[in-house]
């Protein structure tokens, strides 16, 4: 079975909607905010640089790693890294996604989350992990008060022990909670209001608010955004370039999702746990939090592997001996402590861990150097050659219809794409879109998006958004359906639209976010 919905609530629609929420605004009283970085900017903090090495220089095979590459082109992975020994031995990206772009890392951002928490302990700005919740927001008015709410500690939220009644839907069925914590007004006001289910230390139950009101505990201690304080305390230490990470509001950083980095980048934090929290000498995490992970004592009770263990917002699964920080769509960096190994995944699609676990740790054979292996070397490499380069689909031949709908703009009713007007522009050089989308925000209730649409099978990059750089292609697949994959590079998202056209009216189809059919009329089409 795989781990389904890890996403956060402005996730949920078309996923562009989110772009609305990009801004990271600053709280009342507090320091001037890091400035968010371009997607397109190289680091300026960088003062340690990765080394490369052959597999077998590291003790792994060649072969193995090439068979593991073209594992992730047939179960949509982005990108695939891998380094041992503090050297990256497998360095692959999946076109169209390229290195210059970051990804999103959806709940993988929780680790970071909890990371932070981490350093204030260490730095003393937290007193104790058994500190009480509900003395962090003695401000509110909290509802559902009672003696297990006020029982839950900083400690019950990094383990999702909390108790707090929350149905995210990890392994299938509605995420209600999260639905209905999008449309709140006051997303940590949603959060402490809510009912307990059991006391808190008893059991887990996978909750996003548990990071959410960690961040803004964050925020009430330090004077800073989550995001904010991890440039300055966590991401320039290790020689990140300040991040893009979404902000929910005025000093509030999602705590549970939203964080961009580049897979090295990721990969860098990844190394400061396998070094039990020391990074060049200089010790980032206090003693004994990386090791109380490692052997996390809460049990996840998965369906789809009961030995799942969790610990300080990290997964363990005991029996690999691999401790794993997990986003929905199989975003993963992965350590394997006893064969210091990191492991970072971006993907667009669900994964078993085992599997990615097992075909890693299978490519481990010696803890020392290997003899040069040059048919495993070259396989390997022209593995990575043949990811590098995107396979155009197959593309119809082009009907009378494309040239009639050209320039007409077709506006759509509500519907679970969150889309409201669409222009194709197929006969112009290159061809192009405008598309509207209807976003959460109100005071921003509208988002307006263009970019090219590549008609030969291959995508074609555009604006970068919040969640991704905007990429489409297109194609008829006979003479009155016109099919549009659109896919946000550096995201977690691949839609596919089809576009039916008959006597001058257009009907929308397809499947939303969680694989439910929608279906939209158009209204009669204008012209540009």
């Amino acid at each position: 079975m795989q781990v389904q919905r890890l996403a956060l609530p402005m996730l949920a629609g078309l996923v562009l909607a989110a772009s609305a929420l990009s801004g990271a605004a600053r709280a009342q009283g507090a320091v001037e905010p890091v400035p968010q970085t371009s997607q397109w900017q190289t680091s300026q903090w960088q003062t340690w640089q990765w080394q490369t090495s052959t597999p077998e220089e590291q003790g792994m095979d060649s072969a193995a790693l090439a068979r593991l590459v073209n594992f992730g082109a047939d179960h949509s992975l982005d990108s695939l890294l891998i380094a041992r020994h503090g050297r990256i031995v497998l360095d692959a990206y999946y076109a169209p996604y390229t290195p210059e772009i970051p990804h999103l890392f959806n709940s993988v951002t929780k680790a970071v989350t909890g990371t932070l928490v981490a350093m204030l302990l260490r730095d003393g700005v937290l007193d104790s992990l058994d500190h009480r919740m509900v003395d962090f927001f003695g401000d509110r008015s909290i509802a559902n008060l009672d003696d297990r709410k006020r029982a839950i500690t900083v400690q019950t939220m990094l383990d999702m022990t909390s108790g707090m009644a929350w149905t995210e839907g990890v392994e299938g069925g509605r995420p209600d909670s999260l639905i209905e914590w999008g449309r709140s007004p006051d997303a940590i006001q949603f959060i402490l209001d809510r009912p307990m289910a059991k006391a808190p230390g008893e059991a887990f139950d996978y909750n996003t608010g548990n990071a959410q009101l960690l961040a803004a505990i964050i925020n009430k201690l330090t004077g800073m955004s989550a995001r904010d304080y991890a440039v300055t305390k966590l991401f320039r230490p290790l020689g990140i370039a300040a991040p893009y990470w979404h902000s929910i509001g005025p000093g509030l950083t999602q705590g549970g999702g939203g964080l961009q980095l580049a897979p090295r980048d990721a990969a860098r934090i990844g190394l400061l746990y396998l070094h039990d929290g020391d990074w060049g000498g200089q010790r980032l995490l206090p003693t004994g939090w990386v090791d109380r992970i490692r052997h996390a004592a809460t049990e996840m009770h998965a369906s789809f592997d009961s030995s799942l263990r969790y610990a300080n917002f990290f997964w363990v699964m005991p029996q690999r001996q691999v401790v794993m920080a997990v986003g929905d769509r199989c975003q993963l960096v992965m350590l394997f402590p006893a064969l210091d190994i990191v492991t970072v995944v971006t993907a667009r699609d669900y994964c078993s861990f085992g599997r990615m676990a097992d075909e890693i740790s299978g490519a481990v054979k010696s803890d020392t150097a290997l003899p040069v292996n040059s048919v495993g070397g070259n396989q390997l490499a022209g593995a990575l050659r043949d990811i590098a380069t995107e396979k155009p689909s197959t593309v119809g031949a082009v009907p009378e219809t494309a040239a009639a709908i050209s320039g007409k703009t077709w506006r759509f009713p509500a519907n679970g794409f969150n889309l409201r007007a669409l222009t194709l522009h197929l006969t112009d050089q290159p061809a192009h879109y405008e598309l509207e989308t209807s976003t959460p925000d109100p005071a921003r209730p509208v988002t307006t998006l263009a970019g090219p649409i590549g008609l030969d099978g291959a995508y074609r990059l555009g604006q970068p958004t919040a969640l991704g750089v905007m990429a489409l292609k297109g194609t008829w697949q006979d003479n009155q359906t016109f099919a549009i994959d659109l896919r946000l590079v550096g995201g977690d998202t691949d839609r596919q639209w089809l576009l039916s056209f008959d006597g001058g009216k257009a009907r929308l189809s397809g499947k939303d976010r969680f694989g439910r059919d929608v279906k939209a009329d158009a209204e009669a089409p204008g012209a540009q």
